[in-house]
C-alpha cells in the first residue's frame, strides 16, 4: 500500500467521531468498495490501521485500494445495522460478503383484500393488504411449490376481471387446477375457503387445512356425492405425501428457522430450513461470495443480517450454525422487525443440534452442486474437459461425450437412452432412446450391444447429420463386463477415433481400454463429478423412457377392456389428460367432454381405470 495515503488516512481516521455507524471505503475512482457498521467510528475505523503486516488477508487487500474514507453518525447501533444493509444492497461492493440476488428474493403473494384473490410470484414487497410468504431462494423453488400446491388448491392464475359471465371456463378448469370463478362454476364463498386453506398451508398449519379437508370428504360422502369426495380424498392424499419428507423435524417442536451453510476457499452455500407447528415446511439456498478470508461467524453474521432484511415471517426462534458477531443489536433489530420475542441460538447436542447437522449436510450437497453448474463456464469447463483426456488417457479432449443406459422390467418392454454433453453440458436436443428390438430376457449386455451398434451404423449409413457426428467420449453405466460387452461390437475404425470408459456406481470406479485396474477419483473431483452427471442423466433418460413405455402399455391395456375405446379415442384422452393417472383424477364429466367420448363411454371409462 502507497504509505503516503495510508499515513493520510490515518491522520482523517483519528478525527472520527466515538458515535455509532456507518463508513464507506472508497477506491481511486471513487467507488463504494466495503461498507461496516460501527459501535464506534473511531475505534472500529482506526482499528484498519494498526501493523499492516497483522491485518487479515482480505484486509490488506483491501486498505491497498482505499482511497478515501466516508461516514454517517447514526443514533443507535440497530440504526447503523439498517443504514449498512440498504447500502450494500444500493452499492454491491466488492469486498462485502455479497447474498446473491438478496434485492430480488421471489415470494409468494396473495391478495386477499379481493373478492377473488390471486396467487402470484412477485420481487416486490408493498404495503397493498396482501399476504407475502417467502423469500425463496429462486425463481424455480417458488415455481415448484406453486405447481405443487395448485393440485390441492384450486386458485386462479388468470388475470381476468371475475364477473362470471365467461362462455366457458378455460382448461385448467377442466384440468381440476381451477374453481372457474370466471364462468360462474363456483362462489365468492366457496373461492375464498381454497384461498383460506392455502394460507394455512404456506404458514405451516398442515393438520388444520388435513382436518378440514377430512371434514368435507365426510360431507360430501354423506350426501352421496361421491366424486367430490373421491377428488378430496386424493387432495389429502397428495398432500399427506408432500408432508412425509418434512416429520424429519418432529422432534424438534414450535416454529423456528434453522440455518447453516458449507464453504470452500472461496465461497459458501447456506441453507434455511423453515420449521412451523414441528415440521419442516420448506428449504432454501443461498449462495455466499466474498467469504474467503471470513472468519465463520462472520459468513453467518452477514447471512442472518442480509437475510432477515427481507424476510416476511421470522419465527420465535432461530437456530444457527456458528454464534453471530453484535449479537444483541442483531437480536434487538430482528425483534423489532417481527414484532415478537426472538431467540437466536446455536444448539450444542439434542434435537436441536440434529437438526442444524442435517441443514449443513444439505448445504454440503448444495455447494457441491454448484461447484458442478461451475464446469460447464469458461476456462473452468476447457480445464475440468483438459484434465478428463489427460486421467483417463483419452484419444482427445472430450468436446462431445455420450452416455448410455439400459432400463427394464425382468427383461420386459427393455429400453436403452442416449445423452449427449457438449462442453461439458447435457443438449438435450440430441438425446436418444432405443426400445430393445433383438433381446429377450433380462440381459443387459446383449441389449447394450445392440444400442451401441444401431447409434454407429445409423452414424455410417444416415443422412442426419444428428447421427453421422461422432463423440469424442462414450459413458456406458456399468462396470468392466458392461464396457467389454460394448468393444465386442465396434469396429477398430470407431475404437481409433472414439474413446470407451465405463463408470460403476458402487465404488465410482472407471473402466477404460487402457488398463486392466480402474481409475478411483477422489468424490470431490471435477472430472469424477462431471462423470457422474453424465451417468445420472443417461439412467434418468432410460428411466422415463421405460416409465412411458410401460405406462403406455398398462394404459393400452386397460382402454383395451372398454368397448366403444379405439386408437382415435386413446390418443385424444392422453392429449387431454397425459397420463393413466391424469385419467384417474378426472371426474366423469370432464371426461365426457374429451372428442368423441360420451357421458356413457366415460362411464365406463372410470369403472375401468
Amino acid at each position: 500500500m502507497n504509505t503516503k495515503k495510508l499515513e493520510e488516512l490515518k491522520t482523517t481516521v483519528k478525527f472520527f467521531p466515538e458515535s455509532p455507524g456507518v463508513y464507506l471505503m472508497k477506491d481511486r475512482q471513487n467507488n463504494i468498495i466495503y461498507v461496516g457498521k460501527a459501535s464506534s467510528l473511531h475505534n472500529r475505523v482506526g482499528s484498519y490501521f494498526t501493523t499492516y503486516s497483522k491485518q487479515s488477508k482480505k484486509t490488506q487487500q483491501l486498505l491497498s485500494n482505499i482511497d478515501d474514507i466516508e461516514y454517517f453518525v447514526t443514533s443507535t447501533e440497530e440504526e447503523a445495522l439498517v443504514l449498512e444493509l440498504n447500502f450494500i444492497k444500493q452499492y454491491r461492493p466488492h469486498y462485502n460478503i455479497a447474498l446473491k440476488d438478496d434485492k430480488n428474493f421471489p415470494y409468494i403473494k396473495i391478495d386477499t383484500d379481493r373478492d377473488w384473490p390471486r396467487v402470484m410470484i412477485t420481487r416486490r414487497l408493498e404495503s397493498d393488504g396482501a399476504r407475502y410468504f417467502g423469500p425463496y431462494g429462486n425463481g424455480v423453488s417458488v415455481k415448484r411449490t406453486l405447481k405443487i400446491i395448485k393440485k390441492i388448491f384450486p386458485f386462479r392464475s388468470c388475470r381476468d376481471v371475475i364477473d362470471g359471465k365467461r362462455p366457458r371456463p378455460c382448461l385448467e378448469y377442466d384440468m381440476g387446477r381451477c374453481l372457474g370463478p370466471c364462468s360462474g362454476k363456483t362462489t365468492r364463498d366457496e373461492y375464498r375457503a381454497v384461498i383460506d386453506k392455502l394460507v394455512l398451508f404456506l404458514e405451516g398449519r398442515h393438520n388444520a387445512v388435513i382436518k378440514e379437508l377430512e371434514r368435507e370428504m365426510k360431507r360430501a360422502a354423506g350426501k352421496e356425492e361421491f366424486e367430490k369426495a373421491a377428488l378430496i380424498r386424493d387432495k389429502i392424499t397428495n398432500l399427506k405425501k408432500i408432508l412425509t419428507y418434512q416429520e424429519m423435524a418432529t422432534r424438534v417442536r414450535g416454529d423456528r428457522d434453522a440455518i447453516a451453510f458449507f464453504r470452500d476457499e472461496k465461497e459458501a452455500f447456506v441453507q434455511v430450513f423453515f420449521v412451523r407447528s414441528g415440521k419442516i415446511i420448506g428449504r432454501e439456498g443461498f449462495f455466499l461470495a466474498n467469504t474467503r478470508y471470513e472468519t465463520d461467524s462472520q459468513v453467518m453474521t452477514s447471512f442472518v443480517k442480509q437475510f432477515y432484511d427481507s424476510a416476511m415471517v421470522i419465527p420465535p426462534m432461530i437456530l444457527l450454525q456458528h454464534p453471530i458477531e453484535d449479537r444483541l443489536v442483531i437480536n434487538n433489530w430482528i425483534k423489532s422487525k417481527a414484532q415478537h420475542a426472538v431467540n437466536i441460538t446455536v444448539p450444542a447436542q439434542g434435537p436441536k443440534k440434529e437438526l442444524i447437522d442435517m441443514v449443513a449436510n444439505n448445504a454440503k450437497q448444495g455447494l457441491e452442486s454448484i461447484r458442478f453448474k461451475l464446469v460447464s463456464h469458461g476456462a473452468i469447463q476447457n480445464e475440468v474437459l483438459g484434465d478428463l483426456k489427460n486421467l483417463l488417457n483419452l484419444n482427445s479432449v472430450p468436446h462431445r461425450i455420450e452416455g448410455y443406459d439400459i432400463s427394464n422390467l425382468g427383461g420386459r418392454m427393455a429400453v436403452g437412452s442416449m445423452v449427449v454433453f457438449e462442453q461439458g453440458k447435457p443438449s438435450s436436443s440430441r438425446y436418444r432412446r432405443f426400445r430393445i428390438k433383438t433381446v429377450e430376457g433380462p440381459d443387459d449386455y446383449s441389449m447394450l450391444k445392440e444400442v451401441i451398434s444401431r447409434r454407429f451404423k445409423h452414424g455410417e449409413l444416415s443422412a442426419d447429420p444428428e447421427w453421422k457426428t461422432l463423440p469424442d467420449l462414450v459413458l456406458i453405466d456399468g462396470g468392466k463386463g458392461q464396457l467389454c460387452a460394448v468393444l465386442d461390437v465396434i469396429s477398430s475404425e470407431i475404437a481409433d477415433r472414439v474413446s470407451f470408459i465405463s463408470l460403476a456406481k458402487e465404488n465410482e470406479e472407471i473402466f477404460t481400454t487402457h488398463s486392466a485396474s480402474p481409475v478411483v477419483l477422489p468424490k470431490n473431483s471435477q472430472v469424477l463429478q462431471l462423470l457422474q452427471r453424465v451417468r445420472d442423466e443417461a439412467h434418468r433418460f432410460a428411466i422415463g423412457y421405460h416409465r412411458v413405455v410401460r405406462e403406455k402399455k398398462h394404459f393400452e391395456s386397460l382402454l383395451d377392456k372398454v368397448e366403444g375405446i379405439g386408437t382415435k379415442r386413446k390418443k385424444a384422452l392422453i392429449k387431454q389428460f397425459g397420463s393413466l393417472e391424469g385419467i384417474r383424477q378426472a371426474s366423469q364429466e370432464q371426461i365426457a367432454k374429451v372428442q368423441c367420448i360420451s357421458p356413457e363411454l366415460a362411464r365406463r371409462i372410470k369403472m375401468a381405470i
